[in-house]
């Protein structure tokens, strides 16, 4: 579906010295900054139920390309014909983000991001527009033009994505993975079990361990499931609950207190697990998930080749601060000069922590020999900027901390 016309948004035709200050004004947007790049990008979370989508990086992505796809494609159509109403285009990439939209429980509401993203665009293009003409006359109609153009183009843009909404909630009525993703929610938000056990299949009581298995955006669904079936043959598991999350996630639950990922000979560097801790129950199926979830974050941000993560082993850091900035000071000030030497120095002195400062356990688990475990444990200690005996609780959780962060971990392992 195509929405076009050869008049002009405004109904009026456009004079010849504005529609060339049009051209002007676009081409800067064209080349716009990095800021007013990021200030759009984070105008689109900030539309209602935008943030359902915040944590999965594939769908965030599609986003964002919509949102500069869209602002790439009102510029050059006005660089080619200033003032004209510009077309709204289907793109397959579109249908396939918005389908994935709406398996995730958002309705038409998620439209008001283009509402917060024009805005802004409408606030930068006013400082464009102010720093083209200082004439009255043809400042007004710059002003008039360009306002009914871009209010146009969007209203255009979310009528379209509307009907596109409708007719994916239309054809998913009957999808088992909407059925069982809307199950799922009500569980995860406390509704009661009798009302969603029947929609599930899947039994609540017992043991449960969630997970969440992701690949890049060319990962098909496929692919993850068949991850989860190396899984389940793996640690000899009959059954699991899967929930599409979107393009390139999957939610799942096995019922079972322990999973063996490592001998699932699916698991490449395309495909990330993270794991929430045991739990039993629904209450373990709603907290196991969240762990999983929180495992999964930090797997994505620490941007490595580590591509298995378990909650178990992340408690310390998920109750520190989610602060960024706050993060950076307490690495630098606790590690110093140790960040940014050779790794195999961090990651001796974490593991001599995690053995309980036993040498010779270190050079077992490091495969290398007990002198060289000794020479590395004296060497990161001098880059310390505070003494280890004085600083050591805070040295483990920083150690802990950069380990789950850093970009090339020895090995590049789980």
């Amino acid at each position: 579906m195509a929405i076009d016309g050869a008049d002009t948004a405004a109904g009026a035709p456009v004079s010849p010295a504005v529609a060339a200050l049009i051209r002007t004004g676009v081409q800067r947007i064209l080349e716009a900054p990095p800021e007013w790049t990021q200030e759009l990008e984070d105008s689109v979370l900030r539309g209602a139920g935008m943030s359902a989508i915040a944590d999965d990086p594939v769908l965030l992505d599609m986003a964002m390309q919509t949102n500069a796809a869209n602002l790439t494609r009102w510029a050059a159509s006005n660089l080619e014909a200033p003032g004209e109403r510009v077309a709204v285009v289907d793109t397959a990439e579109a249908s396939v983000f918005v389908r994935d939209l709406v398996r995730r429980g958002l309705d038409t509401g998620a439209l008001d991001s283009f509402r917060t993203a024009q805005n802004v665009a409408w606030r930068l293009w006013l400082g464009v527009c102010f720093d083209l003409t200082d004439d009255p006359r043809l400042l007004r109609e710059l002003l008039e033009v360009t306002s009914a153009s871009i209010t146009t183009f969007i209203d255009d843009t979310v009528a379209v994505l509307a009907e596109q909404i409708d007719a994916a909630r239309a054809g998913l009525a009957g999808d088992t993975h909407a059925e069982r993703r809307a199950a799922v929610a009500l569980i995860l938000e406390g509704a009661p079990l009798s009302e969603t056990r029947a929609r599930l299949g899947y039994r609540l009581d017992g043991p449960q361990l969630a997970a969440v298995i992701s690949g890049g955006p060319h990962v098909s669904a496929e692919r993850l499931e068949a991850v989860c079936e190396a899984i389940m043959t793996a640690s000899q598991i009959p059954e699991r609950l899967t929930v599409l999350a979107g393009p390139s996630q999957l939610w799942v639950w096995f019922p079972a207190h322990a999973v063996d990922v490592e001998s699932a000979p699916t698991i490449d560097d395309e495909v990330a697990v993270a794991l929430g801790a045991p739990g039993s129950g629904r209450e373990g199926f709603r907290r196991s998930h969240f762990q999983a979830l929180v495992a999964h974050r930090m797997l994505i941000r620490g941007g490595g080749r580590r591509r298995l993560a378990r909650y178990d082993d992340l408690r310390l850091l998920d109750a520190m601060t989610d602060d960024e900035d706050r993060i950076e000071d307490f690495l630098s000030a606790t590690l110093g000069r140790l960040r940014t030497a050779d790794p195999d120095l961090a990651e001796c002195l974490r593991v001599w922590f995690a053995e309980r400062c036993n040498a010779s356990a270190v050079a077992a688990r490091l495969y290398t020999h007990r002198n060289t475990v000794v020479r590395r444990i004296s060497r990161a200690q001098e880059l310390l900027p505070v003494p280890l005996e004085t600083n050591a609780i805070a040295v483990a959780a920083a150690l802990e901390l950069h380990h789950w962060r850093v970009a090339n971990t020895p090995g590049g392992g789980p």
